[in-house]
Formats: structure tokens, C-alpha cells, sequence
């Protein structure tokens, strides 16, 4: 049976790719890897331990001596031919993510395709490593600016993207000369396996880019504290990040930290209510609502909340919920333990005041018998502080609010402490130009629903994160500056 093969419904042993060998780790524990949809252990990966970490920085560290000295352009085709090596296997790719993480098929196509397309751009960016020459003050002087590597970079990534998001870091930092080591989740960690095998093909020196699994108490914190980790790019919720930041301040680490969100969207009386409405449907329950930028809570006009509201209750209420292999509108959550999580903050919500608008909730029973099911949930409320409007649901649940104006609207969306991604549906031309001014968020959406791009930047403010990625904004992190005085007195 081939390593990645799930096809027979056997479980197979998956194992770590350190040093440029697949290698079961210091424990010989593992950790089982189950579908979602079903409840079925498709895998088993090893349980990492900080021995495992040491390991795999050390490896980093000694390839990215040599890899930093390969010409960028050169650097850059090994990681096209990655990213063309993962194109051709699209439909193997998704199914796998399908299998572990629970999205409909279609959408994990579409997520093997940005697994790609971020290499794909990444590689462009090897000729665009680019300097500066200052006048100096002094004669017979010049001031060079430089970019170099960091050296090692830890990637630590969520579950919800598992081959995107770890792409999306390792090719902007192979391309600049670092060494990589990613720490696939515990509950995702097939798909970050899989591209290790295809980084073999593609031509990746041996030790320059390792894969460890395990549980991020553990060794995403030995990861994060080795002497030789110069940088921590990170994916994840609030809470991880803080717990990041905390692990990496003796060192004095480079942090990129993208964390949670709770986007606003924004409806105004002017809107073109069934396109804002299709874009709610997207923006809210795409991957089960587990996108750090999804439709969190939803701000709409007086004037047109109730035809709004009848038309996204009936669009949410008629979503076809099942087999992600099978083509329905949404998959399962990824875990018990999140279905738990979102129910949890409904049962909150409605006990402060929330009238529920549709009662969705946890499934089971028949189709629903094995797996983590659960229905979308509507509900209308009155009170900006809800736990339901404050933090984050990461699952198929949306608040309304009903507002008096734009300044009401944009009040109401900015009393968060997060500021990852927002929305604003308005025809109004003066509006569209006031609102990059007046929403405090990173990045955000005018008349359409999410989807950020390659070549763009995606990046939150507040507690939402540091740094960024994607484009060449996103590349330049990777770098790091060099101030050379050249005198030739």
C-alpha cells in the first residue's frame, strides 16, 4: 500500500520526515488520525516528542548553510516544480484533505490548488529580492541595504487548511533561503506528509524542509524554543498565538502570528440584497464556517433586516449537509470537541436574550449516527456584548444586529478586539471610500465575499495577529535587513 493510500480503508502508519528520512521518532506512541465524517481512524502518525523537534531544527539548520548559497532563481524552480508536482495531483491531494479535515470535495480541490498556487507565486518572488544603495553623508562612501535568510523557520499550522496553509509559509521561506520545519497538526497532519513526499521529487535537499507530528504543548514549544529557531510563522487561534508569543520572547523570536477573527458584515439600505445575501452564504458556512475570515456577525440596516433575514434564514435552512465526498453544501465540523464548543456558545447566546431565527444545533441519528454534524444556527440580537458577537464560533452559527445607519454600523463592528477581515455591502460610492478609513481591520471585503488572493496581503491588526502573508509584502517577511557601509578611502 503506498504511504498516502486511503482508498482501501485500511489503516496505515504514516511516518516523520526529518533530516531528509521517514523516521517513527522517539516515542514509537502515536497519535490516531480520524475522519470526520465517520468517526474511522484512516491513520495512525507518530507522537512527537522534544527530541523529535531538536531533531528536525538541527537538520534545518545544517541544509539552509548550503540552500543559502544556491541563487534564488534557482531556489525558486525546485519550488515551482513542487508546487507542478502537487497541480498534477490534484484530485489524490483532495481526497486526502477530504478524509482528514472533513470539507466537501469541491472545496478541497479548490484548496489543493491554492496548495500550489502559493509555491507557484513564491517561486516568482526569487527576482525580486531586492536592495537598496543610500548616499552616505561621508565621501567616497556608499550604504547598501541587503536582505538576507533568517536562518531556521518553524511553520506551525491550523487544521482547518492543512495543505494550503503550509504551503502558503514554506514556499516564500525556501525561495529566501531559509531551512523549514512544519509542525503538522495533530489533527490534520496527513496533508503536510503528503507534500514532504512530493518535496523528495521536487528535488528539496534532504534536512532543508522537515515535517514533525505531534501536540503543540509539547513540540511546537520545543520548536519554538530551540536556540537555532530564528522565526515562527504561525496559523492558529487566539489563544496559541498569545501562548507563541509568550515561548518566543526569551529568544527574541521573529513572530508572524495570524491568529482569530470575527468578521463584520456590514449591510446597508442601498445594498443589492441578494448578492450580499449569496455572499453571507459563502462567507458564513464555506468549510463549515472554520475560515479565520468568515461572516462571524452580521450588522444590517433597519430597512432592509427583515428581507434580508427571510431570505438568509431560507438559503441556510435548505443547505445540504452530508458526505463531504458526495457533493453536499457542508461537511462535518472537524472534531467532537469543536461541535461541543459551538453548541456551547448558542446555549450562551440564547440565555442571554438571542431570539433564535433557525435552530440548527448538533445532528445525529440515521444519516448523522457517526460524526461531528451540525446544522446552521441563525439568531437575532439586540446586544453588541454577546458572547455570541464577541468571540469567535469558527463554526456554522451567525449572529444579526440591526442598525441605524453606517456610523452605527461601523461602532457596533468595531467594538471587537480582533481585526482580522470585515465586509461592507453599499452602492454608495462616498461610503465604499470612507470605509477602508473607518473599519480597523486588516483586510477587508467591499461587495463580495472572502477569498483572499496569492499575490496580495493577508494580514490581521489587534489581537488577530502580527505580521502577514501572501504577496510580495508577505515575502519580505522572510527576510530579514543588513545595513552595509562601503567605504573606499
Amino acid at each position: 500500500m503506498k504511504r498516502f493510500d486511503i482508498q482501501s480503508g485500511a489503516v496505515f502508519g504514516a511516518k516523520m520526515y526529518i533530516g531528509g528520512r521517514w523516521t517513527s521518532g522517539a516515542s514509537n506512541e502515536v497519535v490516531e488520525v480520524e475522519n470526520p465524517a465517520n468517526e474511522q481512524v484512516i491513520a495512525t502518525t507518530p507522537l512527537g516528542t522534544e527530541e523529535d523537534a531538536v531533531h528536525a531544527v538541527d537538520a534545518a539548520k545544517m541544509a539552509q548553510i548550503a540552500w543559502a548559497k544556491v541563487p534564488a532563481v534557482q531556489r525558486g524552480r525546485i519550488v515551482r516544480k513542487l508546487g507542478e508536482l502537487i497541480a498534477e495531483r490534484n484530485e489524490e491531494l483532495a481526497r486526502l484533505i477530504t478524509s482528514e479535515q472533513g470539507k466537501p470535495l469541491d472545496q478541497a480541490r479548490g484548496e489543493a490548488g491554492a496548495t500550489a498556487e502559493f509555491l507557484f507565486h513564491a517561486a516568482d518572488n526569487a527576482r525580486r529580492i531586492e536592495g537598496d544603495i543610500l548616499v552616505s553623508d561621508n565621501p567616497n562612501e556608499e550604504i547598501h541595504i541587503r536582505r538576507h535568510p533568517y536562518g531556521v523557520v518553524v511553520g506551525l499550522t491550523a487544521w482547518n487548511y492543512p495543505a494550503a496553509l503550509a504551503t502558503r509559509k514554506l514556499g516564500p521561506a525556501l525561495v529566501a533561503g531559509n531551512g523549514f520545519v512544519l509542525l503538522a497538526h495533530e489533527i490534520t497532519p496527513l496533508s503536510g506528509l503528503y507534500i514532504a513526499s512530493l518535496a523528495e521529487q521536487a528535488g528539496v535537499p534532504p534536512g532543508l524542509f522537515n515535517v514533525i507530528t505531534g501536540r503543540g504543548p509539547v513540540v511546537g514549544q520545543a520548536l519554538v524554543q530551540h536556540p537555532d529557531t530564528a522565526m515562527i510563522t504561525m496559523t492558529g487561534s487566539n489563544r496559541a498565538g498569545r501562548e507563541i508569543f509568550k515561548a518566543g520572547a526569551e529568544g527574541m523570536k521573529v513572530l508572524r502570528l495570524e491568529l482569530g477573527g470575527k468578521a463584520p458584515f456590514i449591510v446597508l439600505e442601498d445594498a443589492n440584497i441578494d448578492k450580499a445575501v449569496e455572499a453571507a452564504m459563502v462567507a458564513r458556512y464555506t468549510n463549515c464556517g472554520q475560515i479565520c475570515t468568515c461572516n462571524e456577525r452580521m450588522y444590517l440596516h433597519k430597512d432592509i433586516a427583515d428581507e434580508f433575514l427571510e431570505k438568509f434564514v431560507a438559503k441556510s435552512a435548505a443547505l445540504k449537509i452530508g458526505d463531504p465526498m458526495q457533493g453536499p453544501d457542508m461537511g462535518p465540523k472537524v472534531s467532537g470537541p469543536e461541535v461541543d464548543k459551538v453548541a456551547s456558545i448558542v446555549n450562551a447566546a440564547i440565555a442571554e436574550g438571542a431570539e433564535v431565527l433557525l435552530e440548527g444545533g448538533p445532528l445525529s441519528g440515521g444519516d448523522y449516527a457517526k460524526g461531528h454534524w451540525i446544522a446552521p444556527t441563525v439568531l437575532e440580537v439586540k446586544n453588541n456584548a454577546s458572547v455570541v458577537v464577541q468571540n469567535e464560533v469558527f463554526g456554522p452559527v451567525v449572529p444579526a444586529i440591526r442598525v441605524d445607519d453606517f456610523d452605527h454600523a461601523l461602532a457596533m463592528a468595531n467594538d471587537t478586539r480582533f481585526g482580522l477581515s470585515a465586509y461592507v455591502f453599499t452602492e454608495n460610492h462616498r461610503r465604499i471610500m470612507q470605509t477602508p478609513y473607518a473599519l480597523k481591520f486588516g483586510e477587508i471585503y467591499v461587495n463580495r465575499a472572502n477569498g483572499e488572493q496569492v499575490h496580495a496581503f493577508h494580514n490581521g491588526w489587534g489581537q488577530s495577529g502580527l505580521g502577514g502573508e501572501d504577496g510580495q509584502y508577505g515575502f519580505d517577511g522572510y527576510l530579514r535587513k543588513q545595513s552595509l557601509y562601503l567605504n573606499w578611502e
